[in-house]
């Protein structure tokens, strides 16, 4: 019960960094506490790892809501350190992480509505209320994740399938549905904001050729666009350095010339 609610709170702080300083959400930091919890550091050192592994490429691109690592982890870590192997910490975080994540789309949903609110409240000036409207979403964050941790960890793995198979099919084809359009849409806003150069298009079918016609996953990807994306910046700033010393010559040219005799 006590290592049951450790957990969950927890998982409820790392939630809660999850929309703050994002420093603690990873796998590799999530499950060394709950070893500690538990009592087996050295098994919850491997799950981590693995995890961490299994979902290095995994993060909200714009208005995405990814599988929910940080549920997907604890869970997984503790049933997996109860049942002793890293093989059913996997199988149980992955199919935890993706439930998760509908809870996130619910929760990104609705949050939405707390905008209004505070555009009246700024109106007035009071912008000590708009900081404390900041502690709704804090809070329903932390029990999204803390409240399911919890009930997984202390009734077993079987909650999962439970909970799972309770849920009515058409909410769980209209979330998915949705868990589909929003990485979308999420990208699209994504590149509103990054593509204000036509020559940045280039990057773009790059990526997409590496990643469909080659096959690569997002680490080679990243290690061959690293170089490149070096070399444009340095060549970029080479161009303005250059444009910005011809027109200070031509400036110094029209400042003598205003003095010819």
């Amino acid at each position: 019960m006590i290592s049951a609610l450790l957990i969950a709170a927890w998982a409820g702080i790392c939630a809660i960094d999850d929309i703050g300083t994002q420093m603690i959400r990873r796998p590799l930091l999530i499950a060394p506490v709950i070893g500690l919890i538990l009592g087996d550091l050295e098994t919850s050192l491997y799950i981590g790892a693995t995890l961490e592994v299994m979902w290095m490429g995994v993060g909200n691109v714009g208005a995405y809501s990814a599988p929910d690592i940080i549920s997907g982890t604890a869970i997984g870590t503790a049933l997996g350190i109860a049942s002793g192997g890293t093989a059913t910490a996997v199988a149980l975080a992955v199919p935890t992480s993706l439930l998760a994540q509908q809870l996130l789309v619910l929760y990104r949903s609705s949050i939405v509505y707390l905008n209004p609110i505070a555009d009246k409240i700024a109106d007035t000036g009071d912008f000590s209320k708009i900081f404390r409207i900041n502690y709704v979403p804090m809070c329903i964050a932390f029990l999204i994740r803390a409240v399911p941790t919890f009930l997984a960890i202390y009734f077993g793995s079987s909650t999962i399938d439970v909970v799972v198979e309770a849920l009515p099919e058409g909410i769980m084809d209209g979330l998915t549905v949705a868990g589909k359009i929003i990485p979308a849409v999420g990208i699209g806003l994504l590149m509103l904001m990054m593509m204000k150069k036509g020559e940045l298009w280039t990057f773009l079918i790059a990526g997409f050729t590496l990643a469909v016609y080659l096959d690569l996953s997002v680490l080679p990807i990243t290690l061959i666009a690293l170089p490149i994306a070096l070399i444009y910046d340095i060549a970029t700033q080479e161009k303005v350095v250059v444009q910005s010393s011809a027109g200070n010559v031509e400036d110094d040219e029209d400042y003598e010339g205003d003095f010819d005799l």
